[in-house]
């Protein structure tokens, strides 16, 4: 979807990575990934996560509640906006329904063979305008064969970190099963924890000087 420099946008989020813009384009708003302001020592592993990203989309094009792809030229990401907010801007306390609704999602996405692999940010899921669960941001998303074991792996804890928000907000509807489910923690989340969580914290509040606030993105 090419779109002249001189179209109306508005910024969304910037960080380290780049700038996440709202652009008027002609057949109406759209969500933009520019990597043009990403500091030089930065650009490859940001040209990374977005080719990963636009990767992903392109594999669940046309499935309902997550962006569709509309272009990827190694600079710009682009796409499809959905009207909505952030968990942590509009919990959905007590809402059931809501929950088994972003159940189901997952499980399509997982069938589809893409696991997201960053569920723990409230900022990636959103309340749609009209009530429904979403999902944004898939630069770490993982593509694979769904009946892998490595896959399965992923698959479940991405039901872990929605039942982690499930907690949070609909504590008294989770069922045994899903109780269960919260107190194993696999060895991939003991390793993060263990080896790349320190990392992590240390590139992002050392390096970046911004701190991702528990999933609700840097603080201002």
């Amino acid at each position: 979807m090419p779109v002249s420099n001189d179209a109306p946008t508005h910024a969304l989020k910037a960080d380290s990575f780049g700038r996440i813009l709202l652009v008027q384009g002609p057949e109406g708003p759209f969500v933009r990934r520019d990597l043009g302001a990403t500091p030089l020592w930065l650009r490859l592993p940001a040209w990374w996560l977005a080719r990963r990203e636009a990767r992903a989309l392109k594999h669940i094009h046309g499935m309902a509640d997550v962006p569709q792809l509309l272009d990827w030229n190694g600079r710009h990401l682009d796409r499809s906006f959905m009207a909505g907010d952030a968990m942590y801007q509009r919990p959905p306390r007590g809402d059931v329904a809501w929950f088994r609704a972003a159940r189901r999602l997952l499980q399509q996405l997982h069938r589809r063979g893409v696991s997201h692999n960053d569920l723990a940010k409230e900022a990636n899921w959103l309340v749609t305008e009209d009530g429904r669960p979403a999902l944004i941001d898939f630069q770490l998303a993982v593509i694979g064969d769904p009946r892998s074991r490595w896959m399965r792996l992923l698959a479940r804890e991405d039901l872990r970190h929605l039942l982690k928000h499930k907690r949070m907000y609909c504590r008294e509807s989770l069922t045994p099963v899903e109780k269960r489910v919260l107190k194993r923690t696999s060895w991939v989340r003991d390793l993060w924890f263990a080896t790349g969580k320190p990392v992590y914290r240390f590139v992002t509040r050392r390096i970046l000087h911004w701190e991702d606030n528990e999933g609700q993105g840097p603080k201002p």
